[in-house]
Parts: C-alpha cells; structure tokens; sequence
C-alpha cells in the first residue's frame, strides 16, 4: 500500500511539472522541449511569484533558432540564454539530469551543457531575481547562471572583473556578436572588436568617488554602480531614478541602456554612449555618421566613396584591403600598391578618445610608412599641431562628422590600385636565369647595407641625446628654438605676425578678463577666432608654458570652449579659442538686449553643470576652473552654454596663485574657502556655480540694490518692488534674500520680472534649491558637479539646503548692506565736496576687503 502511495504522488508531481509548469522547482530527469510545453510559449519552470520564467523560446520566426531562456515575464525581456551560440529546432530538448543541464537537437547531438559540478544534482530552482540554479541535497549551489551572463544583468547580479556581457546579432539571434561591455580593476567599458568606443568613467553623468580597484559591477534600485573592496567601497556611480525593478543590457546595436520596469511598462533611465554617432558600426564600414545630437541620425559615404549595400567603397573603383589577421586575407602588397584616400576635415573616429596615438611628434608622410608598413592598419587619423598618428585597426567602422570640430584632424583610408605580386610562384627557369654573380654579391651587399644603418641609428641617437641632456639644463627657450621640443597633444602653434594681421593689430577689442584682453580674429582660412594676449603671468618659460596649454588643448567638451591654437613668441603668451558668436553670460543676462526666456536659462545652468562635471570628472587630468562667473561663460548659436578660461589658473605662478582672489577681483562668486586659507577643490567651482544659478534666476548681480548700484559698476535689469527682512535700508544682498524666500516657499519672487509670469513656481522652486545646496559654507555639504546634472535632468532627486550651513548669508548680507551704505555716504561726499581727494572714497575697496571671519561668519 505504501509503495502505491508514493509511485502515485511521484505521479502527481510529475504531472504538476509537466502539464502545469506553474512551479519554481524541478528535479533530474525531467525534459523540456518548446513541443512539450507549446501552449505555455515553450516555459516550463516560474519563479515563486511568477516574475521570471524559464522556457525553450524562439525570439523570431525561424523555427530552427530555440534558445533555453530565462525571462522576465512582464516585459518579455530574455536576460539570460544557455545556448546562444549553438540553437536548436521546436523539437530540440533539455534535459535535468543527476549531472545537470544538457540541450540536445532533435537527432540528440549535445548542443551545450553545464560544466561538470562538485555533487550530483538535486534541484533545478529559478529564483525571484531570475537566477537559475543547480543545488545539492543540502540545497547548496552548484551553478548559477547568474555566473555566467550574456548580453544583460538584473538587480541582484554582480559582473566582476574580468567577465563581461557580449552584444547579440540581433533581437531574433541570440548569438555572440560583436560588441563586449567589459569591466576592469578602474572602469567599465565598452569595446568593438577589442577597440574601445565609451568608458563609464568618462561620462559627464556618473561621478568618480575614489580611486579604489573596481571588484565588481552591479545595478540596484537607485543606480549603476562599480564596487570596490568586496562592495564596502563605491568606486564609479551613476545616480538612476529609484526603480524596484531594472535590467542592464548591451543591446545588438551597441548601446548599453539601463532600463526599469513598472508592469509592462519600461522606461529608459540611462543609454551610454549618448552619441549615436560613437557607436562603432552604426553606419557600417566607412559610413559617416552626422546630426547625432538630434537624435534623429543619418547615415551617408564620405566624399570619393558611394553606398555598395551596406558599405562604402572609393567611387574611383580602388579597394579597400583586409587586414593581414582576416582569414579572408591571403594576397600581399607592395608599399607602391599602396595609396591613401583622404576623409578631409571636419571628420572623427570612435576610438581616438579611447586609445593612444602609434607615434606623437611626426608628419603626415610618416604616419602613412607606419600604416603602410602594418598589415592590420586599415587607414589613419593624423593631427596636425601634435603630429599624433593614430592607426584604424583590424576592422573600420562608421566615420563621425564632426561638424567642423576637428579642423586639426585629417582621416585617411589605406587602399590598393595595382595588383599584388604572386608571391613564391616563379619558375623553375627563372631560377636557374638568375645570374649567378647576383647570387654572390646580394648577400654582401645586404650586409653593409645593415653595417651603414646600424651606423647611422647611432650617430641620431647621440645626438637625440645631447639635445635632451641640453634642453634639461635650458631654463627658458627662444622662440626660434621651440621646436627643440616635442610635448605631446600641443595644438595648432600660431605666428605672432599671424595673429597680428588676424586680429588688425590687436584693434577688435571684444572683451577683458583676469588674464588678459580678448580679441576677434580672421584666420588667412577665414574662420572666425578670438584670441586672448594674456597678461599678468610674469615670467615663464615656454616649455612650461606650453605644458599646460597641452593638457588645456586635449580637454574636449560640447560645454567647453575649444582651445584651437597657442603662440609662444619671445615674451608673448597668446591662446586662439573658437569665437562664440553670442557673447559672454553677463553681457546677454544684464544687458538691455532681449530678455532670456526661461527654458534658455535652464539651458545655459544645465550646459554650464554639465562642463564643469566634465572638468572635475571626465577628463584625464582633473581641473580645477577657479573662477565660475558669467563673464566665463560664453554663448553659442541657440545660446549653448561653453565654459572658458578652463585650466589656464594653472599658467600662475605660486606667488600668483596667492594673490589670485585679488588679481581676478570677482567678489560674490568667491566661495569662503578662498578667504580662510582652507583647501581650494572642486567644491569651490560648484560654490561660484551656485552664485551664478542665482544670478541666472534673478537676472540680476548677486550683489545690488533697489537704487540699481550693482558690485560690478554696471547697471543691472530692472529693480524689485519688495524689500527683505535683511536689508530694511532698500539695500539687498540676493542670496540672503534667496534663502528668506526659499525658507518662506515664496519663490517666485525670485524670477526675473521681465519674464513676466512666463515661468513656474516649480521651475523657480528647483533652481533655487540647487543653488542654495551649492552654497552650502561647508565644502564637504556641497553636491557634486555630477549629482548636480542629475538634479538639473531630473534623474536624481532634489536635495534640501541645510539652513544651518546657509547662515552665513546673514552675516554676510550685513556686511554687503554696511559697504553699500559707506558708498552712498562716499557719493553724497562727492556731490558737496570737489575735492579730488574725495573722489577716491568708494564702497569697492571695503567690500573687496573684508577679512575672511567676515566672510563666513562667527565659527
């Protein structure tokens, strides 16, 4: 009786697991097929609340390509497959054995299986995460697919160094193709046959927290993050929207796109690169890639090529070669076999942000014998100012238009015009025509022919090294001798004569800063430039000088103002950045021009965080501005927001660096750190970018009055109706009376009045409160630049102002109202009095003064 009991409930288990499917476990030998389980799409095991899925799935219509697949059930999204590489028809099975998993087709050939386990198998459970796994009697794991992923990974899985996610074919063909998301000890990436086209640490929306080894990475209800010292330490994070559910995938197109779900809907929180023109192969071989930005991309040839199916060939009928690691390769060439077709300006490759150039310092003909002489070289990118030589390897992919970006940067495509020599096929007459003499004399020949080379390589290589030893005891080089030295990523080297003529002997004066004045130009190619003669730098020398310039010059930014060129001529020190046709901040904010409506003001903070982000976290060496004012921050066409002046605090000398609050004379954006002697970082930017989000607000000078006397000597946009708690005289220090209204919910009294109701409290309500976070007196309560691009796009929440570390502002703001009232008493003494002397009692050098316990209140 009792054996019939138990075949009879082993009976209605199998049963359960095979007709139902409805369970979250299954035990060896039990087999699944897409056939068996047709009414249920092939899913044959659920997790408890029925969130995931496992099942024999077809993703397209072929009825030869099943994949065992785990999914989540909502979205229909496959975040794992077992055999990717090797599918199976509608008939193909899998099997749970003793020994774990095996897929076999219809003939029982093995298609894939699990490596061999520690003890036999005692279940197969599909987890509420989606992990699938093997466990013991014990119910200890023997193998996990979580171990092993493909294209994507889920809340609860980790990807630790070393492993990585490979891209599909496509949605339908789940086979490995051709893009990785790799991780290593210091950043994630992402790769293209072994080139890399996006690096997670390069992203101006994630933020660098430490230097740290990365472990391991892992994505969770509020971000993306890379852990270090077995997850106690974040080492790279990218701040999400919360989501109690999202994958990370590496779709087939390239993209890395993190995704949450509510039900069935999906959102998408991230998408890396943001650049669609950066995706490798998103045009095909040698397709140009143009209007990324506006998410609406297209796809044509370079001039001299024309659309062969899905790739572009010379229209002249020239061919491309393979490279020499193809197996399709088999013919060599000749370096006169060899020719280059030229890309021409204005033109970018995915992985030269990514990758070192193959020699600094050459010319042009120099880096083609370098190309011509590597059989995996496929084409080259050559920059003019540096001589960088960087070869296209292996495989091309898509060319980027870079919309005149690049005007330093030539690409050229190695092609072939003859035909190859038939290489080891000579005739046996041929051989014995030979003369015999040559067969004496060739020999020798080449071998003082390697005696004279060997000769000549060291003749240059002493006197390479005299020249280093003397450039090492040369302080400071003439002009003439400045090519003496090769410092690499130098930009374009200018004539001082040239930017005389350029600029009408220095006659188009367009502006003035703490470094000097600010010229328009006419380069002889007729591009507009403004080239700034700097001053107030003392002497240096001009290798340091130029030092400096090359790691400004190699800072490349949509937010930032390109450095395009640099002259170091006897003593003069000029930089030629590209002209920004709308002006400085200041001038478009204050003037009396057409006002700047609401969504533009938005723009130019979002555009001015996002620069400054890149500056702090992006780039390889980190910046430091110094000096966040509107006058620094320049107007492009649609008032795209450019930060200049980046980078050039490090052209101070240390004597310099310590008068520089005086030399730049910019009061009410200099953070109280400047003033305490306390350390100078990056959260002294984000304090003057909160200064000037206030001003951006407002529309007026942080520093003004009802009566329109602003800090600055310039007359501001109209005045306010109402007066502050703070300034009971009319006088008003603005981020006080921020942080009273703030405090009050009284934010609209904030805005520019001659916007005239054409903006929302909210609107008002979220820059102010990023502002005042900003401010914050202690460095360390300060977000980050990156936190505060969240903030701005919304991917992040709103922090909330400490009150507490915004109570300087008081302070601060009776002192503001003091000075304002010693200027009117110095104005009223210059109305009645005629003297001369009167005339130099003015409210700018007391305020400029006051000492640093001033500034940031009792402590």
């Amino acid at each position: 009786m009792g054996v019939v009991l138990m075949l009879s409930v082993s009976f209605l288990i199998c049963n359960v697991v095979s007709g139902s499917s409805f369970s979250e476990v299954i035990f060896p030998n039990f087999t699944a097929s897409n056939l068996l389980f047709v009414d249920n799409k092939g899913a044959f095991l659920f997790s408890r609340n029925g969130t995931f899925k496992a099942s024999i799935f077809n993703p397209g219509g072929e009825s030869t390509n099943f994949y065992l697949c785990v999914m989540h059930v909502a979205s229909s999204t496959i975040i794992w497959s077992a055999n990717r590489d090797s599918p199976v028809s509608s008939s193909g099975k899998m099997s749970l054995t003793n020994n774990g998993i095996t897929i076999a087709d219809q003939d029982g050939n093995l298609k894939w299986f699990t490596p061999p386990l520690r003890s036999s198998v005692h279940s197969l459970l599909l987890t509420e995460m989606g992990n699938l796994v093997l466990r013991d009697q014990f119910n200890n794991s023997l193998w996990e697919s979580f171990k092993y992923p493909t294209d994507t990974i889920v809340i609860g899985q980790e990807l630790s160094v070393g492993t990585m996610l490979s891209s599909a074919v496509s949605n339908d063909n789940l086979t490995t193709g051709d893009y990785r998301l790799a991780i290593a000890d210091s950043d994630l990436m992402l790769q293209w046959h072994g080139q890399t086209y996006w690096k997670m640490s390069a992203d101006t929306r994630v933020f660098v927290d430490t230097n740290y080894m990365v472990r391991y990475m892992a994505i969770n209800t509020t971000g993306l993050f890379l852990f270090g010292q077995n997850g106690s330490q974040v080492v790279i994070m990218m701040i999400l929207p919360p989501s109690n559910f999202r994958i990370a995938k590496l779709g087939a197109s390239g993209e890395f796109v993190v995704s949450s779900f509510s039900g069935n809907i999906r959102r998408q929180d991230f998408v890396g690169p943001i650049d669609g023109c950066q995706i490798p192969f998103i045009c095909g071989r040698l397709g140009l890639c143009t209007d990324a930005t506006s998410y609406n991309l297209t796809c044509s040839c370079p001039p001299g090529f024309s659309r062969n199916s899905t790739i572009c060939l010379p229209s002249d009928g020239q061919t491309l070669p393979l490279a020499c690691n193809s197996t399709n390769q088999d013919t060599q060439f000749s370096s006169k076999d060899i020719t280059y077709l030229r890309l021409g300006y204005g033109m970018d490759y995915f992985t030269i942000d990514f990758s070192e150039p193959i020699n600094y310092g050459v010319n042009l003909s120099v880096c083609q014998d370098l190309c011509t002489a590597d059989c995996s070289c496929l084409g080259i990118f050559f920059q003019n100012s540096s001589g960088s030589c960087y070869a296209l390897e292996n495989v091309l992919g898509s060319i980027i238009a870079s919309n005149g970006d690049e005007d330093d940067q030539l690409g050229y495509i190695k092609a072939v015009t003859g035909t190859a020599p038939n290489i080891g096929n000579s005739s046996s007459n041929q051989a014995q025509d030979f003369p015999v003499v040559a067969l004496v004399l060739l020999p020798f020949t080449g071998f003082m022919l390697m005696i004279t080379l060997g000769f000549l390589w060291w003749r240059k290589w002493k006197l390479r090294n005299k020249k280093e030893v003397k450039l090492h005891h040369t302080p400071s080089l003439s002009s003439e001798d400045l090519d003496a030295f090769y410092i690499p990523g130098l930009p374009q080297r200018f004539d001082y004569g040239e930017l005389e003529v350029a600029t009408d002997n220095f006659k188009s004066h367009i502006g003035s800063g703490g470094f000097g004045t600010v010229y328009k130009g006419i380069l002889s190619d007729k591009s507009v430039v403004a080239v700034k003669k700097i001053s107030n730098l003392g002497v240096q020398g001009k290798q340091e000088f130029c030092t400096e310039i090359a790691v400004i010059g190699n800072v490349h930014h949509i937010n930032l103002v390109k450095l395009r060129g640099y002259c170091a001529q006897g003593r003069q020190r000029l930089l030629v950045y590209e002209y920004m046709n709308r002006g400085s901040l200041d001038k478009t904010l204050f003037g009396s021009g057409p006002v700047l409506e609401w969504k533009e003001r938005f723009e130019i903070a979002l555009g001015t965080a996002r620069g400054l982000a890149y500056l702090h976290t992006g780039c390889q060496h980190k910046i430091i501005h110094c000096d966040v004012k509107p006058q620094n921050i320049l107007l492009h066409n649609q008032f795209q927001a450019k930060i200049s002046d980046f980078g050039l605090s490090k052209l101070l000398s240390p004597e310099q660096s310590s008068l520089f609050t005086t030399m730049r004379g910019t009061r009410g954006y200099l953070a109280p750190e400047w003033l305490t002697n306390s350390a100078i970082s990056e959260k002294t930017d984000v304090y003057s970018f909160g200064m000037v989000i206030l001003e951006v607000v407002s529309g007026r000078k942080n520093c003004w009055t009802w009566s329109q006397s602003p800090c600055n000597d310039e007359n501001t946009s109209g005045g306010a109706q109402s007066t502050s708690s703070s300034s009971g005289s009319g006088l008003v220090y603005f981020p006080l009376f921020a942080l009273e209204m703030h405090e009050q919910g009284r934010y609209l009294e904030l805005a520019d009045p001659r916007l005239e109701g054409r903006v929302t409290i909210e609107e008002v309500e979220k820059l102010v409160r990023v502002a005042l976070c900003c401010v914050h007196e202690e460095p360390a309560l300060r977000p980050n630049m990156v936190n505060v691009v969240g903030m701005l796009e919304g991917g992040s929440p709103l922090i909330q102002p400490r009150i507490e570390s915004l109570n300087f502002l008081r302070f601060y703001g009776r002192r503001f109202t003091e000075a304002s009232m010693i200027e009117e008493e110095a104005d009223q003494s210059d109305t009645i009095s005629s003297t001369p002397a009167n005339n130099t009692i003015h409210s700018h050098s007391y305020f400029s003064h006051i000492s640093s316990q001033q500034i940031s209140g009792p402590r």
